[in-house]
């Protein structure tokens, strides 16, 4: 791991300027591209104590051994210069988003002297009129078969045009007048070019001039008794009146949107675009990411709009923007946006309206999209089979782990220091097996010393469970560990001994997963070594590099990042982790709730309420004599003696902290001046 401060440029040397710096690890790859109005500023943010930094950041500045930047005049040149070295480099901790799909868009090569409407895929070509993205092929062609009745542009390959005018013959759409079959001159180039821009312009929007053209033809048509063409071109109406239904009205002013939802969590996000024309959605799309770096949504929809718009020019870059979050600074990123369109383009949140009621469905389908995501990845029999060989291979085991224990320490500071153990069985959570515990045996921070606790208690327990049902005839060493869990001992589905209590430690792991390194590695199959348990293998995952650690081994094990077998061990880790700080909160919560009123024999929750209510705070109760306390409704004398000996032996409790705020709230109950204290890093 590099010390940041070995590469810390000098004071002075960074330029208070806007530009784009990259990271570059030991062997010289960039890892981390990144712009900054004050490149001084930001850079400095990166060199600070690294309990100060976000977990992601202190592990990118870890990794890396040296930083550069590049001085540029305005921050609409760093956005762009950012935007290409990301494409270029492509850093691994940099949020890159990936399409869950390559998504079809409808496509009319405008570049070609006949004009061809097809579906088509991947990177958009010059001269192209592109119409989408759709989420589906097939909704492409049934859309493009109405129309063709209306507009009947060619649609064959460049092979069967060739091969129509060489014979002289259309093929089956020319014959079925869904084709005004060009290949044999039955139109010009120009006729057909100027039926193009027509198909054009119908899916651009501008649907009212043809509907009502083709309803006086129509008329006009059925007043001469021409009541053939009157039916066909009836027929042509209700084709398109079905294709203008396919893509309903969201928007009563024909607007010109992209809608951006993002739903996310600790570890990964998910985007979604309606892209809305002429008010209506004329196509949709998603990515989901993985959150390699410390990003906010503000930070996640700058990165959407430089991969959405990246290559674009023109009218694909529409005239209002609708995000959840506005990039900070968000002026640089609207001029990038109004230079690739080459018109004004508004960049805002929604306030009201039909927008807002849009842009909250656009949200729903982001979330969807996560958790479906999540489900497919973690729900799939043959993702996690695949994933449990993956974890079996790599770390040579004999047997896939079908049931995998992970455990994790959490503190603050070294104060409420607690563990938690989370079990997976064939892939899945089996969450009414977790547990949780508190450190005993000492106090402070010492993780090493905690998770060499935690496992040699676990196992402790698991020997006495095949002691109690005879599987194991020796006394275990050690004294039985009381549990902390703090989870009812009726727990559905659980398997019981005779006496009906439930076997709570009663089923080993062929995998123990511990959050760490080498030396909570170490400690975990020492704590295994005392035990005599020499069939359950250990592992670590350092949040660092994702790497996976074994007992007595010099150097990690690498997984690919696009391995199932990492992916499932990065849940199990997560979840730990969750499981522990979740635990860890609710401690700390509870200590700092604690009253010195609490310990007083007799005195309800009613009497305590009671006495701060008269007195105010718990400052100016332990203020007050016997014979005021005893002035409260409720309380006698032997209770106001057992209260002011109570308070009068109690140490003044820590000033509490109004979290909407951040005030410091001291005993009388008033606010102290705003503080703004840090809280400390949570692990």
């Amino acid at each position: 791991m590099a010390d940041p401060s070995s590469y810390r440029p000098k004071p002075g040397q960074i330029p208070d300027s806007p530009g784009v710096y990259k990271f570059r690890d030991e062997h010289g790859r960039v890892i981390y591209v990144g712009k900054a109005k004050s490149l001084r500023q930001r850079l400095a943010n990166y060199f600070q104590d690294l309990a100060g930094l976000h977990p992601r950041t202190r592990t990118m500045v870890t990794t890396a051994a040296s930083v550069e930047w590049t001085v540029v005049s305005t921050e609409v040149e760093a956005l762009q210069l950012e935007y290409s070295w990301i494409k270029e480099f492509d850093p691994r901790f940099n949020v890159k988003y990936r399409d869950d799909k390559s998504y079809p868009y409808l496509a009319v090569t405008l570049n070609e002297e006949f004009p061809r409407v097809q579906v088509m895929r991947g990177a958009k070509k010059k001269g192209v009129r592109y119409f989408g993205p759709y989420g589906h092929a097939w909704a492409i062609r049934e859309t493009v078969d109405l129309m063709l009745r209306v507009f009947p542009v060619r649609t064959c390959s460049a092979g069967v045009f060739k091969r129509s005018a060489q014979i002289g013959r259309p093929c089956l759409l020319g014959y079925i007048g869904k084709c005004s079959a060009p290949c044999v001159g039955r139109v010009s180039a120009d006729d057909h070019r100027e039926l193009a821009e027509e198909f054009c312009d119908f899916m651009a929007g501008r649907t009212g001039a043809y509907i009502r053209r083709l309803e006086r033809q129509m008329q006009d048509a059925a007043e001469e008794m021409e009541y053939e063409r009157a039916a066909r071109l009836r027929d042509d109406i209700g084709a398109l009146r079905r294709a203008m239904e396919k893509s309903a009205v969201v928007l009563a002013d024909a607007t010109d949107a992209d809608l951006i939802a993002v739903a996310e969590d600790e570890l990964e996000a998910a985007v979604q675009i309606f892209h809305v024309r002429g008010g209506r959605v004329r196509g949709q799309r998603g990515w989901v990411t993985d959150k390699v770096e410390a990003v906010s949504t503000a930070g996640l929809v700058e990165h959407a709009l430089q991969q959405l718009y990246g290559e674009e020019r023109g009218d694909a870059v529409p005239k209002e923007v609708l995000v959840p979050a506005l990039p900070e600074p968000v002026e640089p990123v609207q001029q990038w946006l109004a230079e690739r369109r080459g018109s004004q383009v508004s960049l805002r949140i929604p306030q009201r309206g039909d927008k807002k009621d849009l842009m909250a469905t656009v949200e729903r389908n982001a979330q969807q999209a996560l958790a479906l995501h999540k489900t497919k990845r973690a729900s799939d029999l043959t993702t996690r089979s695949r994933a449990l060989e993956e974890i079996a291979r790599a770390l040579d085991l004999e047997t896939v782990p079908l049931r995998i224990e992970c455990f994790d320490i959490s503190h603050l500071q070294g104060e409420d220091v607690v563990a938690s153990m989370v079990v997976f069985e064939d892939g899945l959570a089996r969450k009414s097996e977790y547990r949780r515990f508190q450190i005993k045996t000492f106090e402070g921070q010492d993780d090493v010393r905690s998770m060499h606790e935690v496992i040699g208690r676990r196992f402790k327990r698991y020997l006495q469970e095949k002691q109690r049902s005879g599987e194991w005839t020796e006394e275990p060493a050690g004294e039985a560990p009381v549990e902390d869990d703090g989870v009812p001992d009726a727990m559905a589905g659980r398997p019981t001994d005779d006496d009906g209590r439930p076997k709570r430690f009663a089923y080993p792991p062929q995998l123990v997963v511990v959050d760490g390194g080498a030396p909570q590695v170490a400690a975990a199959r020492r704590a295994l070594d005392e035990l005599g348990i020499d069939d359950v293998a250990v592992c670590g995952l350092a949040k660092r590099l994702e790497e996976v650690w074994l007992p007595e081994e010099d150097d990690p094990v690498v997984l690919p990042r696009t391995s199932e077998g990492l992916y499932l061990l990065q849940r199990v880790r997560d979840e730990a982790h969750r499981f522990a700080l979740t635990y860890q909160r609710s401690k700390r919560t509870k200590r700092l709730k604690s009253s010195p009123l609490d310990a007083v024999a007799g005195l309800g929750e009613s009497r305590r309420q009671a006495l701060l209510k008269h007195f105010g705070s718990l400052k100016r109760l332990r203020g007050a004599t016997v014979e005021e306390i005893c002035e409260v409704s409720g309380i006698g004398r032997k209770t106001a003696e057992s209260v002011a000996a109570a308070l009068a032996g109690a140490a003044p409790s820590a000033p509490a902290v109004n979290t909407a705020t951040g005030e410091i709230i001291e005993d009388d109950g008033v606010p102290s001046a705003a503080l703004s204290a840090e809280r400390g890093q949570d692990r």
